[in-house]
């Protein structure tokens, strides 16, 4: 299990993609490339891991590099020794389709409360047009020690 207690919004990105390293997320192939106060942005490749027999990419993929967006981005913004960001909801609409290449995942931060964060997520096709769309909502818990 990978140790969140000390990253942050100034975390660099290659700590944050280490984070990664025997997760689902370095199984899907999934890489952060930027991070802001309230945005995640991310890229998945589309290939024989993601896609669904049909040749396209999985809608399970998809949801589970937007719950992995906006969890990290909820985990930049609490203090990660007191308290943990789970997901409590996430819902998608699939609206196109990616065939190869890259998706790209860009998570905007919608609402920013003590014990909720709600984030978009939309993810782009190399072409630039939607694929899915996701709303996520985080759970902020705190540790008990």
């Amino acid at each position: 299990m990978s140790d969140l207690s000390q990253i942050n919004i100034n975390t660099p990105i290659s700590i944050l993609n280490a984070l990664n390293k025997n997760s689902l997320m370095e199984s899907l192939g999934i890489e952060y490339v930027e991070v802001g106060e309230d945005f995640v942005i991310g890229k998945m490749p589309v290939d024989k891991r993601t896609i669904q027999p049909m040749g396209i990419l999985s809608g399970g993929a998809s949801l589970a590099f937007a719950e992995t967006l906006g969890g990290l981005g909820s985990s930049l913004l609490v203090d990660n020794e007191k308290f943990s960001a789970v997901g409590a909801q996430l819902s998608a609409n699939h609206v196109g389709m990616a065939v190869n290449g890259y998706v790209k995942g860009e998570a905007r931060l919608v609402h920013q409360g003590k014990k909720t964060h709600v984030w978009n997520i939309d993810i782009t096709n190399e072409e630039g047009k939607l694929v899915s769309t996701a709303r996520l909502t985080n759970m902020i818990i705190e540790i008990k020690k």
